[in-house]
């Protein structure tokens, strides 16, 4: 009698009960581990300060700028956690190893989420009810399944194998786990390699194994004909049967290996929410409610408190945040304090902050942990966030450039952390003397520089034209200056330049003279929120008595919280960077230049770029004045900080090995270049004494982008470039 072949196969290695019963025990335990684990994480995140209405959850301000790096909505964040781009766009060949694993393993997860529909559900309950077993695991489908689960293997162990050659054998220097700051008593991180390795090569014997136990199947099965559609396993063994494999043997072997497989594959499982593969969950989770808003507009401190002091200060999101950190160091080659040999590492920070979070909520993170001689930092007993367990040196050292949070493959923020834990320093009064002094100045005199108020207008003289006074006459344009830009010897000259071009060009615009105070952007990001407020107080009411219809400054620092912190407080006027301004007078006609036909390059202002996205308008004016303009090796959302930004500029920087705005200048000079173009009062402070220091003087000069507008557009007399 003949019997039609079924096109399926067994599901268990040997078809047993005591193999079903010992699976489904050890299956049981596995899921009882796990969401042990999961259970406690989110409990975790629920201890973490609460905030009103789950605000960490809530979708950005739809008035928010419109970007790809910005929070975005539900249907986006898929896209991007789908396309693996935010791991693309600064390493794309670890991108692609990972958009194969990415997928590999969800086409493995699918496929035996699918055969547990069959068998578990569906066998078990047609058995029940009807007595007989229904299963769909046979005929077209079963052979379709196997086609397509094989190509979800073969990406998998693809991109894994290309992921893990990277581990074990790259010298890129993010994948160096030695720490920015060091502890005296000295620190080892063994563990935490030894944890990255066994991540690594747990995930790869899964996949082998899995491919593996195909083969011998299909090997001492006889090759049936239709298993050529598990194209991949057929091929696997067809190679054992040319090593010698016998069927017999291949039976042998696939009987042991399929328990060592399961046996991985439910360790693996167990193993996730007590180590580094937790970030399989949370950073996904992370991209969907990231919001890069909260670090354009710094959220307030806790309330009743000046910052965070202790773990429960942390909100779900920063928790989360810290959770989803998979080590991948592009925040610690990229940060500017660390380059400069300043104790601050972004990653660094983050593990400290998730190890002692993971201590205080009582979480056994297996290997994946740093070690000390003695309990200090992340590893103490006791004693303040800010200052015990993150050192205070390591806080005052962060520039707030968001270099660290623009290249995060998971969205974690970076600086809101930091500046919160500032806040508790200053309570403390624990602080740089230099900074003590600019923060008293402020408070008494309303800038920096500690001069009179009535010394802010100082600039306007020599101009042969009066400067409106915006309290007293209406003007189209309130031209906020800032400190700098009103104060500084090297900057009055550039002020004026910009009044000339404004005048030449009939731009309707003034200022508030005494009344203008420091805008609070830097204040705020010290962590001094009183300052900042009172500032703000400040500066309204004297908008209350001007007459204007637009604002506009030549500070990237003033521009970013005039135009994304001030609105909370009540300014509903429209903030310009000069360089939008200057771009509209070319592209209106309202000014003709000349071509100037220089070789330039620009450095873009991270409070500028990064923060709000602001790239075009400087290069189109550039580029408009007739310059060729040579890009920076770093530029755009690369771009590297000058090390002014965070009250930075306020601060004793003899320390460092090399200042940041050093390091630029020197990236500068391999280019060939007439004129390194700044559109920043600080950057043009910061690199006019970086290029006496590195002492190219008479190689590169540093120049104001309004002063290339002045030699294009002004006469020789009024101007002097």
């Amino acid at each position: 009698m003949l019997f039609a072949i079924v096109e399926t196969r067994k599901i268990f290695g040997g078809e047993t009960e005591v193999a079903k019963i010992v699976f489904y025990v050890l299956a049981l335990i596995t899921l009882a581990i796990f969401f042990a684990g999961f259970i406690k994480r989110f409990l975790t995140y629920n201890h973490g300060r609460r905030l009103s209405d789950f605000a960490w959850l809530r979708r950005r301000d739809p008035h928010d700028i419109q970007d790809v790096s910005e929070r975005p909505t539900v249907p986006s964040s898929l896209v991007t956690i789908a396309t693996n781009r935010t791991i693309m766009k600064a390493k794309r060949k670890v991108g692609v190893s990972h958009l194969l694993l990415f997928w590999g393993f969800i086409g493995l997860f699918i496929a035996t989420s699918i055969l547990s529909l069959d068998y578990d559900v569906l066998g078990n309950a047609s058995r029940i009810i009807t007595g007989h077993t229904y299963s769909f695991f046979q005929g077209p489908f079963y052979l379709a399944y196997n086609a397509v689960f094989d190509l979800a293997g073969l990406l998998a162990l693809v991109g894994m194998v290309m992921l893990a050659l990277r581990r074990w054998f790259s010298k890129e220097p993010q994948l160096d786990y030695s720490r920015a700051q060091q502890p005296e008593s000295g620190y080892s991180r063994v563990k935490i390699v030894i944890g990255d390795h066994i991540f690594v090569t747990g995930l790869l014997l899964i996949l082998i194994t899995g491919l593996l136990i195909q083969g011998l199947r299909i090997d001492g099965e006889r090759f049936p004909s239709f298993e050529q559609w598990t194209w991949l396993g057929y091929l696997i063994a067809k190679g054992l049967a040319v090593l010698g494999i016998s069927s017999a043997g291949a039976r042998a072997i696939h009987a042991w290996l399929w328990w060592v497989h399961v046996g991985l594959a439910l360790a693996f499982v167990a193993y996730i929410p007590w180590s580094k593969a937790w970030h399989i969950l949370a950073s996904p989770t992370n991209l969907t409610v990231r919001d890069f808003s909260t670090i354009r507009r710094i959220p307030p401190p806790p309330e009743n408190k000046t910052g965070y002091s202790s773990v429960d200060d942390l909100t779900p999101k920063e928790l989360l945040g810290l959770d989803s950190c998979t080590k991948c160091g592009r925040c610690h080659v990229v940060c500017p304090a660390r380059t400069a040999g300043a104790p601050l590492s972004p990653r660094d920070l983050i593990l400290d902050l998730r190890q002692w979070a993971d201590s205080k909520h009582h979480i056994p993170l297996l290997l994946d942990t740093e070690t000390r001689p003695s309990p200090t930092g992340p590893m103490a007993d006791g004693g303040s966030l800010a200052g015990e367990v993150i050192v205070a040196q390591t806080l005052w050292s962060c520039t707030t450039c968001m270099a660290c949070v623009e290249v995060c493959p998971v969205g974690i923020e970076h600086v809101p952390t930091i500046i919160q834990l500032r806040r508790s320093l200053v309570d403390q009064g624990e602080m740089d003397p230099t900074l003590q002094t600019a923060l008293q100045n402020i408070a008494t005199q309303g800038n920096s520089f500690g001069k009179s108020a009535r010394m802010r207008a100082r600039w306007t003289k020599g101009l042969d034209f009066p400067i409106a006074d915006a309290r007293t006459e209406h003007v189209e344009y309130l031209w906020f200056l800032g400190d700098f830009a009103s104060f500084d010897e090297r900057l009055m000259d550039i002020s004026r330049t910009l009044a000339k071009v404004l005048n030449a060009s009939d731009i309707s615009f003034g200022i508030l003279f005494e009344e203008e105070r420091n805008a609070g952007n830097d204040v705020r990001r010290v962590g001094e929120e009183g300052l900042f407020e009172l500032l703000v107080e400040q500066n309204m009411a004297a908008f209350s008595k001007a007459s204007f219809e637009k604002i506009f400054t030549t500070d990237p620092h003033s521009f970013n919280t005039l135009r994304n912190e001030y609105p909370a407080f009540g300014l509903e006027k429209p903030v310009l960077h000069y360089s939008e301004l200057l771009a509209n007078l070319l592209f209106t006609g309202r000014v003709a230049p000349s071509n100037l036909m220089r070789t330039v390059t620009y450095h873009d202002p991270c409070y500028l770029g990064r923060y709000n996205r602001i790239f075009d308008a400087p290069r189109a004016v550039i580029s408009a004045l007739g310059c060729e303009l040579v890009e920076m090796p770093r530029h755009g959302v690369n771009s590297f900080c000058c090390g002014a930004g965070g009250g930075r500029i306020w601060m004793d920087d003899s320390a460092l090995e090399e200042r940041p705005s050093v390091n630029r200048i020197k990236e500068a000079s391999n280019l060939d270049v007439d004129y390194f173009v700044v559109a920043c009062p600080k950057d043009y402070a910061m690199f006019t004494d970086a290029v006496k220091t590195v002492g190219i003087e008479n190689k590169l000069k540093v120049i104001d982008i309004v002063e290339l507008f002045a030699e294009a557009t002004l006469s020789n007399e009024l101007v002097d470039v």
